[in-house]
């Protein structure tokens, strides 16, 4: 790590069985045409992970987070995720999350590899990883994790799409990368019983959720939204306010 960087301050201890904190991002560049605020720019990406580390805390993937969480440790670690497998990943957050000796869960579609994000209406198009890129970001150290096939909504998908968008990215993501994929991320956030049921079933260790409810366990990881608006004081709050509100998943330390 750069001798740029800040010495940590002691962790703060989270209490045993607590729930671990899981960063949602999604693109990393320029914010300003962003009508669903998915946008981080890299220096104020690079302030959050300031903010993390002068707390004594660090940035990791969420393998890396459960694998220490499983062994009684990581509780002055967070799990960081970005979802849809934007281009501007390794254009921008490489560098960021190199500085701060982060890691972290990039979630992309093989299904629409070096594609765009045409599931959004209003835009604008950005531009997705393609199979190159996403080979980079995993020899860099990121964990590669499946976001579908194709993004679309798991609890409206039939038996077949459901199947090709759990069991299926995986598959194509594991011959892609020529390693194992364990992390899942459903579209949109939305997961139901089904949806849970067919993501096991697939073989995943673990999936991603943004709130899923009355659902708990390692397959419904619920995150914390982070975007272009988290000042130190903002992220302040919502880390408080995550280890108040959250109940502890069951199977996890």
């Amino acid at each position: 790590m750069p001798s740029s960087v800040e010495s940590p301050a002691p962790a703060r201890t989270l209490a045993s069985g607590t729930l671990p904190w899981i960063a949602m991002y999604h693109s990393v560049g320029d914010p300003t045409d962003d009508p669903y605020r998915i946008t981080v720019a890299p220096d104020r990406l690079d302030r959050q992970l300031r903010w993390l580390h002068r707390r004594g805390l660090r940035g990791v993937a969420v393998g890396e987070l459960l694998a220490a969480r499983a062994r009684g440790e990581g509780r002055d670690l967070v799990g960081l995720t970005f979802d849809d497998g934007y281009a501007d990943f390794v254009d921008h957050a490489l560098a960021v999350l190199t500085r701060w000796g982060c890691t972290a869960t990039l979630f992309v579609l093989p299904g629409r590899l070096g594609g765009d994000n045409a599931w959004d209406p209003l835009g604008p198009r950005r531009p997705l990883l393609s199979a190159d890129g996403i080979r980079r970001a995993a020899a860099a150290g990121v964990e590669i994790g499946s976001h579908g096939l194709t993004h679309v909504d798991l609890t409206r998908a039939d038996d077949a799409l459901l199947k090709a968008e759990t069991a299926g990215s995986r598959a194509a993501l594991e011959e892609l990368l020529d390693a194992p994929v364990t992390g899942f991320c459903y579209p949109y956030g939305t997961v139901d019983r089904r949806a849970v049921e067919a993501v096991r079933a697939a073989g995943y260790g673990y999936a991603c959720a943004i709130d899923p409810g009355e659902l708990n366990g390692p397959h419904v990881l619920p995150r914390v939204y982070v975007g272009q608006r988290d000042t130190a004081v903002r992220l302040f709050l919502k880390h408080r306010l995550h280890r108040l509100r959250r109940r502890p998943v069951a199977g996890l330390r």
